[in-house]
């Protein structure tokens, strides 16, 4: 009051008392003396105070009763102005509190005297007012007085002052309750011992307390008898009295004051004892009134609710439990239960919106609500209020939709509306806001067609009621529609976000004291244990307790809310609303699930969940027990039974999308309302919020998320991101923009909310996994057995939340990928597909992942991630290997360089792809295998080659496509490249893990066991190469071998240098002859059928039209390979042990490649052996001819540190001798192998080459049209082979082998040709020219006989047995060789004709005769040379030469080529003119004696043959043929007859006899005449003349034997002359006129010019040769020839001439007699 206290205040405090006392005294001056006297007397008072006293207030105060009394007496005189003057300066006197106690009483006293007059009653309560409310000089009765004059004021006629009276009391009322809180404050510090109160039977003394309490206590006290109608104790002077008002006040009294009740044990008591029975006794009413229950059925009338009372009755209730609860548990449990009661149906409308305004009152307190749970609900045998409360809210929702109010709502809502504190704070038309041309009423819920608007009542979270306020209303207020409903709805949402807020609040505040005593403990403190145990247990018990109420809150009230909201989410047309709802639901069942209370929260989810679903919709999920529990639970309402209710289809609710429902049976279609869509958004935020408490309702959720998507149309798309997208059976999805433009959002939440799930726990985590997987397993089944589009949706989303917790891959990586497989293998395609898509992204997105540790350093991991990529290998569907091998192709792009210990697994998944897995899968595993050879060798572990290996090799084997096959030939050589370049890194790699696991297996006591064992493991990878090479080298596409022989033989050609020596064995044995083996089996049982086409329009060749021919050129290409190995690494091999064996083995496979009945393979083999055959000495480099072999290479250059064998060997790729020195180390020399072994491989190779030679010339026993006979080529290179052979063996070649040999040459000579193949083998016939075979055979014979030529004597006896070879060849010419008995025919008439190809070959003997003329020369040459051999002279050559020219010189002009016999004449001329001077020599020995026979009927048989000279033949030939014969008798004459003493007489007289023969033959019949006298072969038997009478008188006849031949012969010929020309006489006239015969004429000329002829001779001989008979013959023919003169042939007429002509030297003078005679 320091205003009051300055001095200027005081100074004008007195000036105001003074200048009030003297109006006063103005005032009364004329009426009232007293008056006057007495305020004078006070102004004089005042100043005397001012003047004496420094305290002036204190002063004044003190004398106050003096000061006041002049002011009191005015009011005395009831005059107005001088009562309102005298009140104003009392007012003031107040003001300043310079009013004493006894002050006070006087004026309340003199303030009731006017009171009674009703004297200025406003100013009156002013008064009162300000005298209390200044200080607190007036206690008990003057208080109780006061207090009285106020009540009664306001029970006065006037209105205002009632009003004003009202007011005053309550200022009042409040005054002298803050005078006890003001002194209670003032004593705080003072402990009060308390006690006890007794029974209290004089109420009027309260002897304890302080003088404000004893005030308050007796005001409170009377304030409760009066509203209970009793006379109060305090109050004295009341005179009437309002309940209403009473509990007005008493509601303003506890309301603002009640920490006086609470710390005062006196006000306690009357709480208990006076209020709340106050309360009950009043309620009775309301609580027995039942609506439209007659009053006949009860005698005694019932009073009826009577609305002020009941509603401030309900007031006071508020603030009783909102204040007093811990004072008043028992009467609170029973306010409640009245609460709950008036919500009845049957109660009237009025009351029961009070009552629901009042549960709202409640509901906005959760502590309290929490109070209620713990002292009724969570006590045994006590009323669960709060579980009551929660029910009845939700009966009474449900009672409105069931028993609609009575009256027309239209005109209660127009009454609510013109209220003008009504509660639709807009006017109705606002809200009517046309939407599409539709009108849409108020936001309303609807339900069964009840409609209930909703009303905006309140700020959410406050109370704020309306009937509540209505304390100016008697009657009761007509109660909008919809106003209960909106005030009941708002206590359902407050209580869920009280309570929620509340326990969510604590929970944390649990959770973090938890943390911080837990960390507190952790962490390393000094304290003992028992300390820490304290410290522990203390808030973990705080929360057991806690955490046992907020469960028990949550239980009671659970199945209420559900129940009410349940049905509010059905009902509910507005948006704002459902949107309430709905946070309620998701509140709450996030507050159930962090509490762990499975059954609540699957039971808001399941809500939830059906909310998002069309009405009706079967979902198993939702249908499940834990719905039960809902759904059955029924509430009783005024006896009727109503179920809970699930979503009802008639809501009028804006339709935005239908789709088609996801079921195993097509159903119809299914609409989907905005509200729908709405609750579909609640779900995922509540996933999306909560979902580490969803625990096992992620199914609920994900169930119906799943469904909903479906409706919706959402597909997923990449990383499992759900799109919009059209089934594809689904054209019945017809989707508004509304909806169109939500999608992308709700997509977009879907993938937010997934990928929240890395914020989850591991156990919340594996919920949602497994939730996801037994949707999915639904799903599936739901695909099983029919081709629909099934639900994605759980794939997709396994792999989103796959790909958002990489971090922590490893806890779900198997029950996550162990599903996906099986998805895999589901028959639906396109769930096969996503399964696949989602596993291998999972693994792409696991192996980039920036994991900690990396990869790396985690193999396990990075197994565990590839894993999967395994597996899928056993699923047989290609789509989804397709998918697996294109995951596989992109990890190698991404991660091939760092797959490291996941090599072999990826490399297992190419190579898991089958034959029968088709085209396209191959393809895909194979661009993978190609990747991994061209980029990726160097970086996986050299372990891991060896399947690279493999997998190439299998993809060869692979026979989808031929070209992949060949590829991966190609990858395999690219492979030994690799391995070539890099041999020393891998090899040291090999060593080490070799080592490591040696170590391992003696550990565990295994053996180690791989292939190829012994060998070095880099070798054993070069093994597994070749081994895998050689595999493809039999594969049944013939491509594919040729490719792979290429290869291998490539590969060993190029790196086989790398292998240790001892490996070559395996090489050799393993590889090489394991593969011949294969191929000759192969190859021997092929098909022999024709194969039309190679598939698609591919022509084959007719050399390669049968599955034999095209095995057989695999095995050429093998053969070749293989002898090419050895002809190249003889050095190599040949120091192994078992060389000769493998020799032997190489020799047999030749061998039966040469009796193959294939051309091709026979020649191929036999090509391979003339490699062989040429190798030359092993030390030899025959095939690297630019490293020249210098041994003397100092051995350190090259070697390096060797220090013994096999340790460490030159990657060097040449083949220097130097390097071979140092590959068998510095220990040893190289070895060369002995003569003697070499010896025995040669002699192998002969025998080889005498079976190959007698087998396959040998002339098959039948004949038909597939008789196979060997080629000339092949028989060529036979043949060929033989002189390289040869030198070899040549030391030990014996008779025998010689024998062998020529068996071989005359059976490989006689074999005929096919008439297909004549065209290109055989010259055309008239060139006379040799094939290459005949010339192979004589070359052979050459190489022999230069050999024996040079060899030792010993060797020469071979020569005859070359001579009969060579003279069978000569044979030939005349006499063609027979092959067996297959007909041939002779070249000339082969038909030659290609357009009947299925007619048989026929076969064509060749033409022998060049070959036989050749044969002749090289006898004839070699005769020359060996003529004096002792084996030629012994073993008669010369006869048998003689013997075989015999065969053509007969034949003559029937020989098969003319060129023959004339040769042979010539050849018989050269030999006889060497042979004869040997025969001679030899005469005595007889070895020559059976020549000379052979060789006479040689010359009769060819002089005189018997053959005719062809029609054609010309004069010229004649004539030469004619001195060819003249030549023979020219060597008769020469050689033989002037040695006739050296040779048989037998001989001699032969040709004697033959001269004699020729020197007069008869003609030939054939002539013309024109020919006649040349064909008569005049020179020849002039020759023979000549030659029988040179010897016939020669005189060195010396035997007489011999002159006597000589003259028989002459005589046989004249008298033979004689003879011919008498006949000729004689028919010659007998004839007549007649010509004689031709040949007559012709012989008669023959004679005459043989007459000639002799007489020639007989001169040009020596006279003393010729015998005188001879002479006599000769002239005694003259008269004959005479006599022929009268002939008429002009031709004999010339001869005849010519034949005179001579004799006219025989015409002499006869001489005499006696000379004669003496001569």
């Amino acid at each position: 009051m320091s205003g009051t206290n300055s001095p200027e205040a005081v100074k004008k405090l007195l000036e105001n008392m003074q200048s009030d006392l003297r109006a006063l005294s103005l005032e009364c001056k004329k009426k009232f003396p007293p008056v006057k006297e007495a305020a004078e007397s006070g102004i004089i008072k005042v100043k005397t105070i001012a003047a004496r006293n420094n305290e002036i207030l204190a002063a004044l105060k003190d004398n106050s009763s003096e000061v006041v009394q002049p002011f009191l007496m005015g009011c005395g005189t009831k005059e107005p102005k001088i009562t309102q003057l005298c009140l104003a300066a009392i007012q003031r006197l107040m003001s300043h509190e310079v009013v004493s106690e006894t002050a006070a009483g006087n004026i309340i006293n003199m303030l009731w005297q006017l009171m009674e007059n009703s004297l200025e009653e406003l100013k009156l309560l002013q008064t009162v007012l300000v005298l209390l409310t200044t200080n607190t000089v007036v206690h008990d009765e003057a208080l109780s007085k006061a207090i009285v004059l106020c009540f009664r004021l306001h029970f006065t006629k006037d209105n205002i002052t009632n009003n004003t009276a009202a007011a005053t009391v309550r200022q009042v009322v409040t005054v002298v309750f803050e005078r006890m809180v003001a002194e209670d404050e003032q004593h705080k510090d003072i402990i009060e011992q308390p006690v006890l109160v007794q029974g209290n039977s004089n109420r009027r003394s309260v002897t304890t307390l302080k003088p404000c309490a004893k005030d308050a206590y007796m005001l409170f006290q009377d304030l409760c008898q009066l509203v209970n109608a009793d006379a109060p104790y305090w109050l004295v002077g009341m005179t009437e009295m309002t309940r209403t008002f009473g509990l007005e006040l008493l509601e303003s009294v506890l309301n603002d004051f009640p920490q006086v009740f609470l710390q005062h044990q006196e006000f306690s008591f009357l709480l208990k004892e006076r209020v709340c029975p106050l309360v009950i006794k009043l309620f009775s009413p309301n609580i027995k009134f039942r609506q439209g229950s007659s009053s006949s059925s009860s005698p005694a009338p019932v009073e009826k609710p009577y609305f002020p009372i009941c509603m401030r009755l309900l007031r006071v209730v508020s603030v009783l439990i909102k204040q007093f609860y811990s004072l008043l548990v028992t009467e609170c449990e029973i306010f409640l239960s009245l609460l709950v009661k008036f919500l009845d149906a049957d109660k009237p409308q009025w009351l029961r919106a009070v009552a629901v305004e009042s549960i709202h009152r409640l509901c906005v307190q959760p502590q309290l609500l929490r109070s209620f749970c713990q002292s009724y609900d969570m006590k045994q045998h006590s009323t669960k209020v709060f579980r009551d409360i929660v029910n009845a809210l939700g009966s009474f929702i449900q009672s409105l939709f069931l028993v609609p109010p009575t009256g027309n709502p239209a005109a209660a809502n127009q009454a609510g509306n013109n209220n003008s504190g009504g509660p639709v704070s807009a006017p109705a038309n606002s809200a009517m806001v046309g939407i599409g041309g539709g009108v849409t009423l108020l936001p309303a819920f609807e339900y069964r067609g009840t409609w209930i608007p909703i009303l905006t009542i309140t700020v959410q979270g406050s109370a704020k009621a309306t009937y509540l306020e209505m304390l100016d209303k008697v009657e009761p207020p007509t109660i909008p529609e919809g106003y209960a409903m909106s005030v009941a709805f708002h206590c359902l949402l407050d209580l869920v976000r009280g309570i929620t807020s509340m326990i969510e609040g604590e929970l944390g505040e649990a959770e973090t004291e938890c943390q911080a005593t837990t960390e507190g403990t952790s962490s390393p403190t000094q304290s003992s244990t028992q300390q820490d145990l304290q410290s522990t247990s203390d808030p973990m018990d705080k929360e057991t307790v806690s955490r046992a109420v907020w469960e028990e809150m949550v239980n009671a009230c659970w199945c209420g809310l559900l129940a009410a909201l349940s049905l509010l989410l059905d009902a509910s047309t507005d948006e704002a609303a459902t949107e309430n709802i709905l946070k309620a639901e998701l509140t709450m069942a996030a507050l159930c699930g962090r509490l762990g209370l499975v059954t609540s929260r699957d039971a808001f989810i399941t809500a939830i969940c059906k909310g998002s679903l069309p009405p009706h919709y079967a979902l198993t999920v939702l249908n499940t027990t834990t719905a039960a529990t809902l759904s059955n639970k029924s509430y009783s309402i005024q006896g009727q039974s109503v179920m809970m209710i699930s979503p009802s289809s008639e809501s009028h609710q804006q339709v935005v999308a239908v789709g088609q429902p996801l079921a195993v049976q097509p159903q119809g279609t299914v609409m989907l309302t905005s509200k729908n869509i709405q609750c579909m958004r609640t779900l995922l935020n509540l996933a999306h919020c909560h979902g580490a408490v969803l625990g096992t309702s992620w199914q609920l959720v994900l169930a119906t998320l799943q469904h909903l998507v479906w409706i919706l149309g959402l597909k997923p798309s990449s990383g499992g991101a759900l799109k919009p997208g059209r089934a594809v059976e689904g054209p019945s999805t017809v989707l508004t923009t509304a909806v169109m433009t939500d999608l992308p959002v709700i997509s977009n939440i879907l993938s937010r909310l997934f990928e929240s799930s890395q914020y989850l726990d591991d156990v919340s985590l594996h919920h949602l996994i497994n939730a996801l997987c037994s949707l999915s397993l639904e799903a599936m089944d739901m695909a099983y057995g029919n081709n629909k589009e099934p639900s994605l949706f759980a794939v997709a989303k396994l792999l989103e939340t796959g790909l958002v917790n990489m971090h922590r891959i490893e806890i779900l990586w198997r029950p996550l990928t162990g599903h996906l497989l099986e998805v895999c293998q589901h028959p639906n395609s396109r769930m096969r597909e996503w399964g696949a898509e989602a596993l291998t992204s999972l693994i792409k997105a696991g192996l980039t992942f920036n994991h900690d540790p990396p990869l790396s350093q985690n193999q396990r991991l990075q197994l565990l991630l590839l894993n999967p990529l395994k597996e899928m290998s056993n699923i047989n569907h290609p789509d989804i290997r397709l998918k697996q091998l294109e995951c596989v192709l992109q990890i190698l792009q991404s991660q091939g360089d760092s797959l490291g210990p996941g090599w072999p697994l990826v490399l297992g998944v190419m190579g898991a792809i089958r034959n029968d897995q088709g085209e396209s899968l191959i393809r895909t595993a194979f661009q993978c295998l190609q990747l991994v050879v061209t980029d990726f060798l160097p970086t996986m572990p050299c372990t891991c080659l060896q399947i690279v290996v493999d997998v190439a090799g299998s993809f060869g084997l692979h026979n989808q496509e031929l070209n992949i096959s060949l590829t991966s030939i190609g990858l395999l050589w690219n492979i030994s490249d690799y391995f070539f370049q890099r041999g020393e890194t891998i090899e040291k790699d090999l060593n080490k893990e070799e080592a490591a696991q040696q170590k391992q297996a003696e550990e565990k006591g295994l053996v180690l066991n791989r292939p190829f064992h012994p060998a070095p493991p880099f070798d054993c990878l070069w093994l597994c190469l070749y081994a895998k090479l050689g595999e493809l080298c039999v594969d049944p596409r013939p491509a594919v071998r040729k490719s792979a022989g290429q290869t291998l033989f490539s590969t060993i050609g190029a790196h086989g240098t790398l292998l240790q020596h001892s490996t070559w064995h395996t090489v050799i044995w393993k590889v090489l002859f394991h593969l011949l083996d294969r191929v000759r089996e192969s190859s021997t049982t092929a098909d022999k059928e024709k194969i039309e086409s190679g598939g698609g329009n591919i022509l084959i060749h007719h050399s390669r039209d049968t599955a034999e021919k095209q095995w057989a050129e695999t095995w050429v290409l093998t053969l070749a390979g293989v002898a090419r190995i050895f002809n190249t690494r003889r050095y190599l091999l040949q120091p192994l042990g078992d060389f000769s064996r493998a020799w032997d083995v190489l020799l047999d496979h030749i061998q039966s490649a040469a009796l193959s009945k294939n051309n091709e393979v026979s020649l191929a083999a036999l090509k391979s052996f003339q490699e062989i055959l040429q190798i030359v000495s092993p030390a030899r480099d025959s095939d690297k001819p630019e490293t020249p072999p210098v041994v003397n290479v100092p051995m350190p250059v090259l070697i390096g540190s060797v220090s013994g064998p096999g340790l460490s060997r030159p990657f060097v790729r040449t083949d220097s001798i130097g390097e071979r020195l140092g590959r068998y180390g510095s220990s040893e020399p190289p070895i060369v192998t002995d003569e003697l072994e070499d010896l025995n491989l040669w002699w192998a190779a002969w025998n080889t080459w005498y079976r190959i030679g007698s087998e396959s010339t040998k002339p098959p026993i039948t004949f038909d049209k597939l008789t196979f006979i060997p080629s000339q080529p092949f028989l060529t290179a036979l043949i060929q082979i033989f002189p390289a052979l040869y030198q070899h063996i040549k030391t030990g070649f014996n008779m025998d082998d010689l024998q062998k040999l020529g068996v071989i040459l005359h059976s490989a000579v006689s074999v005929p040709i096919s008439s297909d193949a004549s065209p290109f083998i055989l010259p055309s016939y008239t060139e006379a020219v040799l094939t290459s075979l005949q010339e192979a055979v004589l070359t052979a014979l050459d190489v022999l006989q230069k050999a024996i030529c040079v060899g030792p004597e010993n060797m020469q006896i071979m020569y005859p047995a070359i001579f009969d070879q060579l003279l069978a060849f000569v044979e030939f010419s005349c006499k063609p060789p027979q092959y067996g008995q297959l007909e041939t025919k002779h070249i000339a008439n082969a038909k030659y004709n290609q357009i009947q190809l299925f007619a048989p070959a026929e076969w064509v003997a060749l033409n022998y005769v060049p070959f036989a003329e050749r044969s002749l020369e090289v006898v004839v040459d070699l005769y020359q040379k060996t003529a004096c051999h002792k084996a030629v002279v012994n073993e008669k050559v010369l006869q048998n030469i003689i013997k075989t020219l015999r065969v053509p010189l007969s034949l003559k002009y029937s020989c098969p080529s003319e060129s023959t016999w004339k040769l042979a004449v010539s050849s018989l001329l050269k030999v006889l003119s060497i042979g004869l001077p040997v025969a001679r020599q030899h005469a005595s020995s007889g070895k020559f004696d059976s020549m000379w026979p052979e060789l006479a009927n040689t010359f009769e048989d060819f002089l005189f043959t018997k053959s005719i000279p062809p029609d054609n033949l010309s004069i010229q030939e004649f004539q030469r043929n004619e001195s060819i014969d003249v030549e023979v008798v020219q060597l008769i004459s020469t050689e033989i007859l002037p040695y006739a003493n050296f040779i048989p007489k037998e001989f001699v007289g032969q040709i004697m006899t033959m001269l004699n023969k020729g020197s007069i033959h008869s003609q030939s019949s054939s002539f013309t005449e024109a020919e006649i006298d040349i064909r008569l072969r005049e020179e020849f038997s002039k020759m023979c003349f000549e030659t029988l009478l040179q010897f016939s008188f020669s005189n060195k006849v010396t035997t007489p034997q011999e002159g006597y031949i000589s003259r028989m012969a002459l005589s046989v010929l004249l008298k033979r002359s004689q003879d011919v020309l008498h006949r000729y006489i004689e028919d010659e006239r007998l004839s007549g006129k007649c010509p004689l015969p031709r040949q007559q004429v012709t012989e008669i000329i023959f004679v005459l010019k043989a007459v000639s002829t002799l007489i020639d001779s007989l001169k040009k001989t020596q006279p003393e040769n010729v015998d005188g008979n001879t002479w006599a013959q000769v002239i005694a023919l003259y008269p004959t020839l005479v006599e022929c003169i009268t002939c008429s042939s002009s031709e004999v007429c010339s001869a005849l001439k010519e034949a005179l002509v001579p004799f006219k030297d025989f015409m002499q003078p006869p001489a005499s007699k006696v000379q004669n005679g003496d001569s």
